[in-house]
């Protein structure tokens, strides 16, 4: 008896892609030899990678070259103007990484809400975020007052105060409810891309996912699976984009040493050395509160995030390194999905490194002008800007304006912000560096939370079922029912 085989070519596809994850899992049972290699040992030490390499190279030759320029100019003036040389190679690289992160983001979030189809889905993570995000600021605010506190920075400062009437320049008017509830909405979603407003991006991009979600029509079907496909595309561009990042490195640090010179870091080192103290004690916090998730894979993943640390700190912007963030964390095994819903909320909402910043700066300014603030006073300074500091999204200069906005709240002066906008460069660098971290771990436990993170297998499970989709024009959130259906068929 003949029995007629009626699989489509694309159920046959799926069939063959199931039997290589099934020899894949055979293998990797049996010790054949198709497994792909383990991720490395925590005691072995990991290779540097090349790009870190010359974005180290980059960052000491930026500072030589800088200061050797700082020495030669004859005037600020002059020393300003060669300080704008270097601020064109940065500004060209930071054009190219915002070149990319709109569309990158727009592609990864609609591809995945469009894939989890289901609106109660998206909500149960979202919460499971934001309940990580206000945890993790709340933390991070408490550190800023517990170790401006032990530490002292304002005390003795040794520099001029600037006059208490004094304006900081700092526009602060746009900080209210009102207009950040305004500007969370886009009224234009071209207007939003072009001048890469993540927060409107985002809104946009997840009642778009959601409607594409729903919509089960073949177009609807071709036009998920078109937009899950840019995503490779824009990874690839943005490899090419991370190939320019040591000159955007080399021209951040000579720019700001031609200007500062290496006397600033003098005056204001045991300021700088109190907010390095700090932020090593959030790093500790953080990673600790990864490793009640994690477990030791969470060391995996500080490794891993090296590069785009150091990327975020060479630039002094947690921006620069998003692309490589995800590449990361899709390398380490969280799916593709939760990155492009989480990691955008965190970089509009989960800034810890900015958190504990502002604390402690307003201490450090109170502490300047010999203000004293109670232990009732702090606590309501930290609740405030734990409101406040959520609607910075997108503000230039955004830590010191939260700053300056709520200092005149508790009768400090808010001249005292003059009093760091020398070094502000080199603070950002340090509060950029903790801005990537702090997202990494909080996408990466949200997946946890989510069973959305596994290891290599369930990486290329998660490849196998992508190309699936691709074939069969079905979101990748569907590739495992078309899986079952090419085995039923040809059975």
């Amino acid at each position: 008896m003949t029995t007629r085989h009626s699989a489509t070519p694309t159920a046959q596809h799926a069939a063959e892609l199931t039997g290589s994850r099934k020899e894949f899992g055979a293998a990797q049972q049996g010790g054949g030899a198709s497994m792909p290699p383990a991720p490395p040992a925590l005691g072995k030490k990991p290779k540097m990678n090349r790009l870190t390499q010359w974005i180290l190279i980059a960052l000491v030759v930026g500072i030589v070259v800088g200061y050797a320029c700082h020495l030669w100019a004859g005037s600020a003036a002059q020393a300003k103007e060669i300080a704008g040389y270097f601020a064109l190679l940065t500004e060209l690289f930071m054009r190219m990484i915002k070149m990319i992160i709109a569309p990158l983001i727009f592609a990864t979030l609609v591809a995945g809400l469009a894939s989890m189809g289901d609106g109660r889905a998206v909500g149960r993570i979202g919460g499971k975020a934001v309940g990580w995000f206000m945890m993790a600021s709340f933390i991070s605010l408490l550190l800023g007052l517990l170790f401006a506190n032990l530490l002292q920075p304002g005390a003795n400062v040794g520099v001029p105060l600037p006059d208490v009437h004094a304006s900081s320049g700092l526009s602060t008017g746009s900080l209210n409810l009102h207009d950040f509830l305004l500007h969370v909405v886009p009224r234009n979603f071209i207007e939003a891309m072009a001048n890469n407003e993540i927060l409107q991006i985002l809104v946009f991009a997840v009642f778009f996912g959601l409607a594409l979600g729903h919509l089960r029509d073949k177009t609807s079907l071709v036009l998920a699976q078109s937009i899950e496909g840019l995503v490779p595309v824009m990874l690839r561009v943005t490899n090419y984009v991370m190939r320019f990042a040591p000159l955007g490195v080399f021209g951040a640090v000579a720019n700001i040493i031609t200007t500062e010179g290496l006397g600033i870091l003098l005056v204001y080192g045991r300021f700088m050395l109190c907010f390095a103290i700090a932020l090593v004690a959030l790093w500790i916090v953080l990673i600790g509160a990864g490793f009640m998730v994690l477990g030791r894979d969470v060391f995996r993943l500080v490794r891993a995030v090296r590069e785009p640390m150091l990327l975020g700190f060479s630039t002094a912007s947690s921006e620069a390194a998003y692309p490589l963030v995800m590449e990361k964390l899709e390398a380490f095994g969280v799916r593709k999905r939760l990155i492009g819903f989480v990691l955008p909320l965190g970089y509009s909402f989960n800034l810890d490194g900015s958190m504990i910043y502002t604390t402690f700066v307003a201490l450090f300014i109170s502490q300047a002008y010999d203000i004293p603030l109670s232990l009732q006073q702090q606590f309501l300074m930290l609740l405030v800007l734990m409101v406040s500091s959520k609607g910075i999204a997108g503000v230039p200069r955004a830590s010191l304006v939260v700053v300056a906005a709520v200092l005149p709240m508790f009768g400090l002066p808010e001249a005292g912000i003059l009093l760091i906008l020398g070094i502000d460069h080199f603070l950002d660098m340090g509060r950029s560096a903790t801005n990537v971290l702090g997202n990494t771990i909080a996408t990466a436990v949200v997946a946890k939370w989510e069973r959305g993170l596994g290891g290599p297998d369930e990486a290329l499970a998660d490849g196998l079922e992508d190309e699936v989709a691709a074939e069969g024009l079905a979101p990748a959130g569907a590739a495992a029912s078309a899986v079952a259906h090419g085995e039923s068929r040809a059975a």
